[in-house]
């Protein structure tokens, strides 16, 4: 084993106090460029006109498609473990950008 393959499986993370928090975010906003994915994580409150924008990460497309994967697994498991998750209130998406469930002439 080569030193980089060493000091990659003895990376440490650091969790410092006031990230540990963390922030409530209950929307997300997800726009992209040809080189990076930018997510921004807001909270919606009733009565305000406004959606605040708590946190944004910036991510390689490779680590946003790497995110997907890994949401994917732990939604799986956490659906395995409690039950599925309902949205409540959206309807099913579909890839047309408009409504095409009606036929109008």
């Amino acid at each position: 084993m080569n030193e980089n393959e060493n000091k990659q499986q003895g990376l440490q993370i650091e969790l410092t106090p006031d990230v540990a928090q963390g922030k409530y975010a209950n929307f997300a906003i997800i726009t992209h460029s040809s080189s990076d994915f930018v997510v921004d994580f807001a909270r919606v409150l009733p009565g305000l006109p406004k959606a605040q924008v708590k946190s944004r990460i910036i991510l390689a497309p490779e680590h946003a498609k790497r995110l997907l994967a890994a949401l994917q697994e732990n939604i799986m498991r956490y659906e395995h473990e409690y039950g599925t998750i309902k949205i409540h209130n959206q309807e099913p998406r579909t890839i047309a950008p408009f409504n095409v469930s009606k036929g109008e002439a």
